[in-house]
């Protein structure tokens, strides 16, 4: 069952227009969020994130949309695919149908998708960089629209040449992420994420990773810009997003290198995911 504007329909009978702006433009943003035994992970943190996209865009934000509607649209989405206690759910808006560039409206639709998240941490994790094309610096690549045409051809690549994932550049030739989760690099007691500045996306566990490593003592974290070279030179790299948490890189190019630290973080955030309201 999926949620189309608060109607729970069978897949088969849910019909999108020609006209849909989402497919003809890409005017559309999701998020992509973890429920575990009902509970929705870090839902005040999508939110917020969602209402910023939502203003950014110029999409106009239903009276109804509050944190608490949107968490029992996703709740009783949830409840009529039971079967499983982890599921991977995509919340996407888009603007109502019409016009060319410019919209004839910015109402827009929603739409919820739930479906089993079976989701495994990988022992050994292959990436490279995708230098075919660039992710662009700038504060919209920042948001989770449906323009991902890198990500896509950069997956294309990967499979095509056995690895994991790919590492996207920008156009200053920066680390900006990986295809699906945000990136970071540990050399010595200093942890490096690419600032937001780069084109990263302003991903939720990105941002609880950050919090996680700022209270530890022992470890610096920053925010700034990271070169391709950085990686190899890293004693430990490691990618997160809200589904697979935090995913060890245990190889990249010829380089091999261990997991122990994000291990060690992801047990903090398993912490969090548990204990966060």
């Amino acid at each position: 069952m999926i949620n189309f504007n608060g109607e729970l329909l069978l897949v088969e009978n849910m019909n999108l227009s020609i006209e849909n702006r989402g497919f003809k433009y890409g005017d559309s943003i999701f998020e992509t969020i973890k429920v575990n035994n009902k509970k929705v992970v870090f839902w005040e943190d999508h939110y917020f994130r969602l209402m910023a996209s939502m203003r950014m865009l110029r999409m106009k934000i239903p009276m109804k949309f509050t944190l608490e509607f949107l968490e029992e649209e996703i709740l009783k989405t949830v409840a009529a695919n039971e079967g499983n206690s982890s599921f991977r759910v995509r919340l996407n808006v888009y603007r109502k149908d019409g016009g060319l560039y410019t919209p004839k409206t910015n109402e827009i639709d929603y739409l919820i998708e739930v479906k089993a998240n079976t989701y495994e941490t990988k022992e050994k994790y292959t990436v490279d960089v995708f230098k075919d094309f660039y992710n662009y610096s700038g504060l919209l690549s920042t948001i989770k629209t449906n323009n991902r045409m890198v990500n896509t051809l950069a997956s294309i690549y990967a499979k095509e040449n056995d690895l994991d994932n790919c590492v996207l550049i920008n156009e200053n030739k920066g680390v900006v992420e990986v295809t699906n989760a945000n990136v970071f690099v540990l050399k010595g007691n200093v942890v490096k994420t690419p600032a937001l500045t780069e084109g990263c996306i302003k991903g939720v566990v990105r941002a609880k990773v950050i919090e996680i490593i700022s209270k530890n003592e022992d470890f610096t974290i920053e925010e700034t810009s990271i070169s391709p070279f950085e990686i190899q030179k890293a004693d430990e790299v490691f990618i997160t997003n809200a589904i697979i948490g935090i995913q060890g890189i245990t190889n990249y190019k010829k380089k091999s290198f261990t997991t122990d630290f994000s291990s060690k973080i992801s047990k903090s955030l398993k912490v969090l995911e548990v204990t966060s309201v």
